[in-house]
């Protein structure tokens, strides 16, 4: 069929809404008809030809009572699919009321095979029968789909002569129809389109991007792809066409596995039609979904190995409900999620509730093939939260840590703003592998191709751009070439890594009592119920003097000796008031000593806390007690010349001399910035043209005030 006929009979569809529909649908609702209408006549007319054969199976298998009757009826079918009721469509066009055509329609759905049934549940198509039956609705539209005028079978309509009069439809062209229709719908409904449709510029792009690198090497054989987040099923379908295609430039033979998961259930009832009106049967049986089938809390093939899987996960979506199913954060134990690396046998990739999508990235990662010599590949849509978001530590940067120290991570690539329909925010896609060639090993490709774009006519919601074949020719050739340019920067992995640091600064406290001191101290004593301490204070202050006391360590000892004689135990209640209460912070005072090490037992190093110090005349080793105040954190590079210690002495202590790492705080952490490696500055506006603007500006105003202060006037 050419491509004229085949737009015809789209039009023809297309237009059936409008005809039937107008009155009794708002445009958005259209498709929850047509679309389930459309699979129904193509099956319908599929299965014509063998329906005898498949009601003489049903009989036969009745009477032997058979209960297993699914595949010897899909044989008697000769389909992956069939109907067991004594109706086709075009028994359904003459009936005299509306209230028999209802019955005996329903009867004809219920006669369709579970994976039919599945896809009409999930359209929830049942619920509009009453609906069209109460508007004398149904009868019009079985008729308009029975039109002479347009043939949705595979077999040509003759002419009396025996000359061809429609061509028939075969499974390509009924699921370019199809997809058609989709997009069509989509489209019309752009401001929800982006949730579950991929433009399909973005999807070739991707396809490319895992297929072209190892083109030459891909064998005659059997490859599974997959699609966890699968939406309408355009990008499942996409890359089968285009590794089909790069198979043959190669003169290789495939076969190809379709395996998806989709959580809502319009659209995945519209991804397993596609493929049974293809006449990808197995296919369609192999495409999970509805409400009850979370990718992140009920994976669909767990264990499953993919050789090539694209996606494009929902983004800034919660999955706290999966959260929740799953057993809470502490409770899970979803070998995909929670695994061993750099040493930590609970290793967590659990990102914020908030945002999951890049769970669905671990997800795909999980079923890579490790033992085949093409491992697996994967290209993931993803927008710029997935780059930087988590600090070191949580869940993002662990999952990024784990991609790049694993070095599965090839490339990024920054689309253009607006590509997608309805989000105009920033959008990256992630290319992956586990076999990397050998001049890619231990580094990453960034690619800049937020400028290679052709506009759009029209703006389809937020949608105003497109790649053209030769921007999606310019990326692909620049991700190949793997060489540094204005678009393209290389990095080793380390780079993107960073230790994050905990500084600590000493705790320095000094202690006054003069009156004014002593009398506020008396009263948070008499709060807190400690009159004992307070009738010390003034003891201490006749002992001791008013100070200030700028030697904490010294002032305590001393405290202590006059509470004992007083017969007053400093208990750890006591000890905290007369630290939080009494003494105030003074840069001038001393450390506080926290712990004091025997002889022997450690050896200064005031980088890492333990420092010199006199106590009770003897020179010792101390740890001071922090200034939670002034604690600060720094993100030294992993490729840091000299590491974590010659960053923080060039960078720290000229400025913050009693600084120190907290050695149980370091922990390490992953993030991609695009901006700081694409960053073109714009050069300033010399003073002679800033000079003659504000002059300009005050030639044009001059007068102006005084204007308006004589209108006030009057």
């Amino acid at each position: 069929m050419n491509d004229n006929n085949l737009s015809w009979i789209t039009n023809f569809i297309w237009g059936i809404a409008d005809d039937v529909l107008r009155d009794l649908y708002v445009r958005g609702k259209y498709r929850d008809v047509i679309l389930p209408m459309t699979v129904l006549r193509r099956l319908d007319a599929v299965l014509e030809p063998t329906k005898p054969a498949v009601l003489d199976m049903k009989a036969a298998l009745d009477r032997a009572d058979i209960t297993n009757q699914d595949q010897a009826l899909r044989q008697a079918a000769e389909q992956a699919f069939y109907n067991t009721s004594k109706f086709t469509l075009r028994d359904l066009r003459s009936r005299s009321s509306q209230q028999q055509l209802k019955a005996d329609f329903e009867a004809y759905l219920d006669g369709f095979s579970p994976n039919v049934q599945d896809i009409l549940d999930n359209f929830e198509f049942r619920n509009q029968i009453p609906r069209l039956s109460k508007a004398d609705a149904l009868g019009k539209l079985i008729e308009k789909f029975l039109e002479p005028s347009i043939n949705l079978s595979p077999d040509p309509v003759m002419n009396g002569n025996d000359s061809v009069k429609h061509s028939g439809l075969d499974n390509h062209a009924m699921g370019t129809l199809f997809e058609e229709l989709i997009r069509r719908f989509n489209e019309e409904n752009n401001e929800e389109a982006g949730e579950h449709w991929t433009p399909r510029d973005a999807v070739k792009l991707m396809a490319r991007l895992i297929f072209l690198p190892i083109a030459d090497k891909i064998e005659s054989g059997t490859y599974l792809l997959y699609d966890g987040a699968c939406g309408t099923g355009g990008m499942l379908t996409v890359a089968e066409e285009e590794l089909k295609r790069l198979a043959e430039e190669h003169d290789r033979q495939v076969a190809t596995h379709l395996y998806g998961q989709e959580i809502n259930a319009e659209t995945y009832a519209i991804a397993k039609a596609d493929l049974l009106v293809k006449g990808e049967g197995d296919a369609a049986d192999n495409l999970i979904g509805g409400p009850e089938y979370s990718t992140l809390a009920n994976d669909a093939f767990p264990a499953r190995e993919f050789d090539f899987m694209l996606s494009n996960p929902p983004y800034g979506k919660s999955w706290k409900s999966d959260l929740e199913r799953m057993g809470g954060k502490d409770g899970i134990k979803d070998p995909r999620f929670v695994i061993e690396h750099a040493g930590d046998p609970e290793y967590s990739l659990l990102t914020r509730s908030s945002d999951g999508q890049m769970l669905f990235l671990v997800n795909m990662l999980s079923k890579m093939k490790h033992g085949t010599k093409l491992g697996s590949r994967i290209a993931e849509v993803h927008n710029g939260s997935s780059l930087f978001t988590g600090d070191a530590g949580q869940g993002e940067s662990n999952i990024r840590r784990w991609v790049i120290e694993n070095d599965w991570l090839e490339a990024i690539v920054a689309l253009p703003l607006n590509m997608f329909y309805n989000t105009g925010i920033a959008t990256y896609i992630w290319v992956l592998g586990n076999r990397k060639p050998e001049h890619r090993q231990g580094r990453v490709q960034l690619i800049d191709a937020t400028q290679w774009y052709r506009p759009l006519r029209k703006n389809l919601g937020k949608k105003n751009c497109e790649l053209a074949e030769e921007d999606i020719r310019k990326i692909c050739d620049t991700f190949l070439a793997f060489e540094e340019s204005e678009q393209s920067k290389i990095f080793l992995n380390a780079a993107f890594g960073y230790w994050k640091v905990t500084l600590e600064r000493p705790l320095r406290l000094a202690v006054d009592l003069k009156p004014d001191a002593i009398a506020t101290f008396r009263k948070v004593c008499t709060e807190a119920g400690e009159e004992q301490l307070a009738a010390l204070i003034d003891r201490a202050e006749a002992q001791l003097g008013p100070g200030p006391h700028n030697d904490f360590n010294a002032f305590l000892p001393s405290f202590e000796a006059l509470a004992i004689k007083a017969g007053v135990k400093l208990t750890a209640k006591r000890l905290k008031l007369l630290q939080n209460s009494l003494a105030r912070k003074d840069e001038s005072a001393l450390p506080v000593i926290k712990k004091v090490h025997k002889p022997g037992k450690a050896e200064a190093d005031p980088l890492h806390g333990r420092f010199e110090a006199t106590v009770n005349g003897k020179l010792c080793v101390v740890e001071y007690e922090p200034d939670s105040e002034l604690r600060d954190t720094e993100q030294v590079p992993l490729l840091e010349q000299g590491g974590i210690e010659a960053f923080i002495q060039r960078e720290v202590l000229p400025h913050a001399a009693d600084a120190w790492i907290d050695e149980n705080s370091i922990k390490t952490g992953y993030e991609v910035s695009f901006t700081r490696y694409f960053y073109k500055p714009q050069p300033l506006r010399s003073l002679k043209d800033i000079r003659a603007d504000i002059l300009a500006l005050e030639k044009e105003t001059e007068g102006l005030l005084e204007e308006i202060i004589g209108r006030s006037e009057r």
